[in-house]
């Protein structure tokens, strides 16, 4: 069994660490926003970095914040903390960030991506600290605006200063997620068991599990709008059921007739073979396989022509356009929507 890290909460975080600080957010999508937001009214000095022609600029000021390129953001701050994508980051961190490094610096991540991949190599002489929310960035922000927060993860890669760590739990103090917890772990769990997790469990294997349901049914006669509702609308019920009560909780709240299909159906589907696939997906991303792969499509020079193909085909996906039908009919359809359909 590996060794139980350390949770952080309220009273282990020291707000004050950050006064005299300025704090530059670099790129304002989901979680920059949350972040900037937050730290701002905890009392914490921010301003937001972005490339010039960049369709946050006017979102960022209208929010109340100074904005600059990433450059001068970078040039001002103390604490540089880089939310943009993660096949972006490198170049932008070569050319803006890393001329503008003062000594004692704090460099600082929301997901191990680019550190623990080599992508990126700071200097020896910045901390360098990762604060990861587990949660999208509009939950961050509204968890935070209710007086709570959304736990998150607390990393150090490099602490010159030998204030590292005290310094990234004050920013998740700052941003909320102290009110939930901060677990501590390192840039290379957090990069591994996150992408495996996006991979083999919460995206690539939940998705694919849902769309072959659909799949099935739909090729043994029924109805796809019948398929849709047992196969991919539901799925929102059990998982909430899960988040608040663990699997045991779900299964009191579902019928006898369920809970023993689920017992007897379960191995079924997810073999020992299957478990073999997984393994295969972690030792992937383990060595590099996966990162080298993803970095290469998202290149210039390989201009997605892969990730654009792949996300074309999953749109033409039947359950997408039954799924766009049965949403269009129901009140909650009109609920803060992250796309139209």
């Amino acid at each position: 069994m590996a060794e139980q890290a350390k949770i952080y909460y309220q009273e282990d975080c020291n707000l004050s660490l950050l006064e005299g600080k300025k704090i530059a957010i670099i790129g304002y999508g989901s979680q920059g926003h949350a972040h900037a937001l937050n730290l701002r009214d905890s009392g914490c000095d921010v301003i937001v970095g972005l490339y010039e022609g960049s369709k946050s600029w006017e979102k960022a000021e209208a929010q109340g914040f100074k904005v600059f390129t990433a450059a001068e953001a970078a040039k001002q701050a103390d604490i540089i903390m880089i939310l943009i994508n993660d096949e972006l980051q490198a170049a932008m961190y070569k050319k803006d960030v890393a001329p503008n490094l003062k000594e004692g610096d704090m460099l600082m991540f929301a997901h191990g991506f680019n550190i623990h991949f080599g992508q990126i190599v700071p200097p020896k002489f910045v901390d360098v600290t990762m604060v990861a929310p587990k949660g999208p960035g509009h939950t961050v922000r509204s968890e935070y605006q209710a007086g709570k927060g959304v736990p998150m993860l607390v990393a150090v890669e490099q602490d010159y200063t030998g204030k590292a760590l005290d310094k990234a739990l004050a920013y998740s103090l700052a941003i909320g997620g102290a009110r939930a917890g901060v677990l501590e772990t390192t840039f290379r769990t957090e990069t591994e068991t996150d992408l495996f997790g996006e991979q083999a469990v919460l995206c690539g294997g939940v998705c694919k599990l849902m769309q072959t349901g659909f799949e099935v049914l739909c090729e043994a006669g029924y109805d796809p709008r019948n398929a849709y509702f047992e196969c991919i609308h539901e799925m929102k019920l059990i998982v909430d059921l899960i988040y608040q009560s663990g699997f045991a909780g779900m299964r009191y709240s579902i019928s006898n007739t369920a809970e023993y299909g689920d017992y007897i159906t379960g191995p079924k589907l997810i073999t020992p073979e299957t478990k073999k696939a997984m393994k295969k997906v972690l030792s992937d991303i383990q060595d590099g396989t996966f990162a080298h792969e993803f970095l290469t499509d998202m290149s210039p020079a390989g201009g997605q022509a892969h990730f654009k193909a792949m996300r074309k085909l999953a749109a033409e996906h039947p359950s997408e356009k039954v799924g766009a039908e049965i949403r269009s009919l129901y009140s909650w359809n009109d609920e803060d929507k992250l796309i139209n359909n």
